[in-house]
């Protein structure tokens, strides 16, 4: 496990980001490029020796509302959840869940294959395998002294 280095910085913009989604407030900051849109679906991202794992969460979001494109090394996952039409008879009391437009933009490493992408779409999570590829192996030059 790699140390983290402790920013307090991360952990104000972490409340802020907690406290604007209560109130449905647009969201800021973040480290990802160009985010945009109504809400912002929650990412868990991991690595493997082999790939990196991106896990979207978008429930009640149809997979043919989410576009996923790789252009100049930025993945970018795009959709919609679309708020439901009120029904006669039916009267809501609280609506808590962020509807609309949501895009999520990340940059990619160097040593990712972006053709072997694989996404797969289940239970409201959209699960991304990022394969990497063999990284350059240091070549070893003699330093000869004179």
């Amino acid at each position: 496990m790699a140390i983290a280095r402790w920013d307090p910085w991360r952990e104000i913009e972490d409340m802020f980001d907690r406290y604007a989604r209560a109130g449905s407030l647009p969201r800021g900051g973040g480290h990802e490029l160009a985010r945009a849109g109504d809400w912002t679906p929650r990412v868990d991202i991991a690595e493997t020796d082999k790939a990196f794992v991106i896990k979207v969460e978008i429930p009640e979001v149809k997979k043919e509302d989410v576009s996923i494109t790789v252009d100049n090394g930025i993945l970018s996952i795009r959709g919609e959840r679309q708020q439901e039409k009120e029904e006669n008879g039916k009267t809501f009391h609280r609506i808590e869940r962020s509807y609309g437009e949501f895009t999520r933009n990340f940059t990619l490493p160097d040593n990712v294959e972006v053709e072997g992408i694989n996404a797969t779409f289940k239970d409201g999570m959209l699960s991304l395998d990022i394969p990497k590829t063999e990284k350059a192996k240091p070549k070893a030059i003699e330093v000869k002294v004179e």
